[in-house]
């Protein structure tokens, strides 16, 4: 099969996907900037601010004298890689050979592919459309080798152009030696001698290129017409974690439904033991005959591989799976997967290990339904509304420690007005009024003063009280503001067991 190569080059690629993110951006002047051995450093400008003469390396504050109300934006690292990796598995819909070329470009390895779409120019046309619609303005170019598609995707005449099989040096020769990817160095000796285009070059002898520029530059024009063959490493696409199972005949049976859900189940957590990884939240489907898919699904605490531990989360919800005239086609896939915490061995079992717990608080969940079940930890907060967070599972660890004092058990998501009697001021009350209700105080504790963190808001400070009425109950009420500086108010904040 004859090679033929795609370069598509994004003219100027995070500045767009930052517009594309931020629409207000659109038709602003506006840069990335990053510190860079002591002062800050544009590393990439909007297309308006390019035509004010901002360009990369300029520093910032250049860059304001020329335009005073610039917008700046902070260069995040390793964003270009990020983003040319998630383009070039985009591209994978084209070619099953995609790889990024950084800084701002893809490679593609199209041999045998353009044909689907009706030819190269259609193919190179619907994939410069579709970026061009999503918000990027690129190039591209398609040759038999990887150096020519690049030189004339970056400073070809066309923004698509398409060179003939086996014309790529033709195409070449117009081009400036910077179309050849050389090195600093070897453009300024070429520029030296007055070099301006490929052409001027290309046929002269080896020996003395190599004499005056060393081998790089030959290596890379016979890259480029195709005497030197030229490899690139294209991504490998994660697989999906999903299972599938055919069927000869229609399984409309509760029995077969389980019998097909262990087997796809054991099959997908064998391949999670393997790589150490584990479900955190799966679907369950099954295509019937009438062409209607069927499903059901499940979370977990933590990521599990258990096999049985999943079939029983499962069970619980096979009642809904309707197989009417029966299911042709299962499939099980793993919408959230995570690492799985490696338990050390023991010598003997604990009532209190983390997995037991975690699959008892899945089954509880599974049958009273989702998100009823709740984990906090600690926060670096003093507010307490701020102080607590919930946990994404049951291994996330705490970053800080709960307070020494007490807090109770059941905070209110908002502290509810209440109606006080207090003898002195700085004493807690002796009765208050909750909701029409009168509650008289026996004992009290306090007050607990918590300012409020100034760099959030700023206010009057809280003084907290833990009170018991005559029942027995206790609760956490506070005091916002100061007597002799304006009327205080409380409130009643939380309930303790």
């Amino acid at each position: 099969m004859h090679k033929r190569f795609m370069s598509i080059w994004f003219c100027h690629l995070t500045t767009d996907r930052l517009v594309i993110r931020r629409p207000e951006l659109r038709g602003k002047p506006f840069i990335l900037a990053s510190p860079q051995r002591g002062r800050t450093v544009v590393q990439a400008s909007s297309r308006e601010a390019l035509a004010l003469g901002i360009y990369p390396g300029t520093a910032l504050a250049d860059a304001r004298a020329i335009y005073p109300t610039l917008d700046v934006f902070s260069d995040k690292p390793n964003l270009r890689d990020k983003l040319l990796y998630h383009l070039a598995e985009w591209c994978i819909r084209y070619t099953p050979l995609a790889a990024p070329d950084s800084p701002s470009g893809l490679l593609l390895d199209i041999s045998g592919c353009s044909h689907l779409w009706g030819g190269e120019k259609a193919y190179l046309s619907d994939i410069l459309a579709v970026l061009s619609t999503k918000g990027y303005r690129v190039r591209a170019a398609i040759a038999d080798t990887i150096g020519a598609a690049w030189a004339l995707a970056r400073y070809g005449s066309n923004s698509d152009f398409i060179a003939k099989e086996g014309k790529q040096r033709e195409a070449l020769l117009s081009l400036p030696p910077i179309a050849l990817r050389l090195e600093a160095n070897v453009l300024e000796g070429l520029e030296k001698l007055g070099f301006r285009q490929i052409s001027q070059f290309i046929d002269m002898p080896s020996a003395t290129l190599r004499r005056r520029f060393g081998d790089g530059l030959l290596l890379r024009l016979a890259q480029a017409v195709g005497r030197e063959e030229e490899t690139f490493k294209p991504i490998q696409p994660k697989i999906p974690y999903e299972e599938q199972l055919p069927c000869l005949e229609p399984i409309s049976t509760a029995k077969g439904i389980e019998i097909a859900l262990r087997h796809v189940l054991e099959r997908l957590c064998l391949r999670l033991a393997r790589e150490g990884r584990g479900l955190r939240k799966a679907i369950f489907r099954g295509l019937r005959i009438d062409g209607i898919t069927v499903k059901i699904e499940i979370g977990t605490g933590r990521a599990s591989n258990n096999p049985e531990h999943l079939f029983r989360l499962f069970e619980l919800k096979i009642p809904l799976f309707e197989p009417a005239l029966g299911v042709e086609l299962f499939t099980l896939e793993g919408l959230l997967i995570e690492k799985v915490k490696t338990a050390q061995e023991q010598l003997w079992h604990r009532s209190g290990d983390p997995a037991v717990v975690a699959e008892l608080l899945d089954r509880v969940e599974t049958k009273i339904g989702p998100n009823r079940i709740h984990r906090y930890l600690p926060q670096e907060h003093h507010w307490p509304e701020r102080s607590i967070r919930a946990a994404q599972s049951l291994d996330e660890e705490p970053t800080t420690i709960w307070p020494e004092k007490p807090r109770p058990l059941h905070l209110l998501p908002d502290p509810e007005p209440i109606e006080v009697m207090v003898p002195l001021p700085d004493y807690p009350p002796l009765h208050f009024r909750h909701q029409g209700k009168v509650i008289q105080v026996s004992k009290a504790d306090g007050p607990e003063r918590i300012e409020q963190e100034w760099w959030l808001e700023t206010g009057p400070p809280r003084d907290y009280y833990c009170v018991e009425d005559t029942s027995g109950a206790r609760y956490w009420l506070f005091r916002l503001g100061l007597y002799g500086n304006g009327q205080p108010r409380w409130f009643l904040h939380g309930f303790f067991p």
